[in-house]
Parts: structure tokens; C-alpha cells; sequence
């Protein structure tokens, strides 16, 4: 969700900062690069040691109220993200909105599209261990009654990223302010502008066989 499918990071950087000057330390893009995709308790615990006061929950509090305050403003698509989820949803192959943000943010998010594009979608709320461990992903196969093998995953965090390869997904990875290391199932871009389904099953397809 968050950078892959809407552009929620400047959101996300916006709370972030604002969080984090109230206790004089200033986030900085390292801050932000390690906190990026989550998880949330993760987050919560980098900015507790940071600010040595308070408790890792309280961060995490603070910080999903700055977000859903920015998310009721409007959210905004990545860069041909659109496009793709139109196209497949119009191909009738089913979507699943999987997040390591908690239930409130992906349901903004979804109320916020003019269709109901996706089948199910799973947030943090829903598991017991989120990205980079698998079970998010595997969550949502299970709902979609579909073989995790046959899965495509696009995801653009170092968590996020972890979390799809472990499932044994086949993967688009969009990386935002990381690098990415070579897989068997994985093809890295650096956007998703004028990208297809056919283009991407190509791209995946000539990995595989390499």
C-alpha cells in the first residue's frame, strides 16, 4: 500500500518529522530510510530510543494519528500504479491490498478508490507477525483461495520486499531509498510507469528461465 500502490511516504515523513521535533531530535532521510515499510512497532521502538522518554507504544499512537489526519486530506496514486491495478482488475484476476499499516489507515485508503478494486485486504491488525515475515502474504492467498507460487507481489520496502520472497510469491520490487539484492523470483524496476501486466509477466518469465 504505503509507496507501492499510493503515495502515502511524504505522509508518512510529514508525521514523522513533526513527531520527533516535539522531543528536539531532527529526522533525518537515514531515520526515515530505516523506518521505511514498518513494521510499526519497529518504528515505534526507533523512535523511543531515539527520544529516551515515553514508551515505543506512544510512538506508534502518535504517529498513525499524524497519518490518518493526512490520509482524510486525500491520497494521491504512485506513478502508474493506477493504470496496472485498473488493468488487471478489469481482467477479473483478484487484488489483495496487503499492509504492515494497521486497519484504520488501509481502510481509509481503500474507501478512498471509486471501486471496490480489491477482494480482501490484510493489515496489521489482522496477523501476529508482520513484514518482513511471510504470513501477511500467505494471509492473503489463503482468502483468495490461490496457490502462493502463482502469486504477484509488488512491493517497494526492504520489510515488504523480505516478506514477498519468503511467501514464494513471484515479485516486482520497487525500491524507494534501498537497494535490493538479486533473486531468482524478483525483478527490480525503478517505477511502475507504463507498465502492463504483459510486460511484467515477461519480465518475470525471462528471470525465471535465466
Amino acid at each position: 500500500m504505503d509507496g507501492t500502490l499510493v503515495n502515502t511516504e511524504p505522509y508518512w515523513l510529514k508525521a514523522e518529522t513533526a513527531l520527533m521535533a516535539k522531543f528536539g531530535h531532527e529526522w533525518t532521510s537515514e531515520d526515515q530510510a530505516h523506518c521505511l515499510g514498518g513494521p510499526l512497532p519497529r518504528v515505534g521502538a526507533y523512535m523511543h530510543n531515539l527520544a529516551q522518554v515515553q514508551s515505543p507504544e506512544f510512538f506508534v499512537t502518535e504517529l498513525v494519528r499524524g497519518v490518518e489526519e493526512e490520509f482524510h486530506r486525500g491520497i494521491d496514486f504512485m506513478p502508474g500504479a493506477e493504470s496496472l491495478m485498473r488493468e488487471i482488475f478489469s481482467l477479473g484476476i483478484p487484488l489483495a491490498l496487503v499492509s504492515a499499516s494497521p486497519r484504520n489507515l488501509v481502510d481509509a485508503t481503500l474507501h478512498s478508490l471509486d471501486e471496490n478494486f480489491f477482494a480482501t485486504s490484510v493489515s496489521s491488525n489482522d496477523v501476529q507477525l508482520s513484514k518482513p515475515d511471510p504470513e501477511s502474504y500467505l494471509l492473503a492467498a489463503k482468502r483468495l483461495g490461490v496457490n502462493i507460487e502463482n502469486v504477484l507481489i509488488l512491493e517497494d520496502s526492504r520489510p515488504g520486499i523480505a516478506s514477498a520472497q519468503r511467501s514464494g510469491a513471484l515479485v516486482v520490487a520497487i525500491p524507494h531509498l534501498i537497494s535490493v539484492d538479486e533473486h531468482p523470483r524478483t525483478v527490480i524496476l525503478t517505477s511502475l510507469v507504463d507498465s502492463t501486466l504483459e510486460a511484467l509477466t515477461d519480465l518475470l518469465d525471462e528471470r525465471i528461465t535465466q
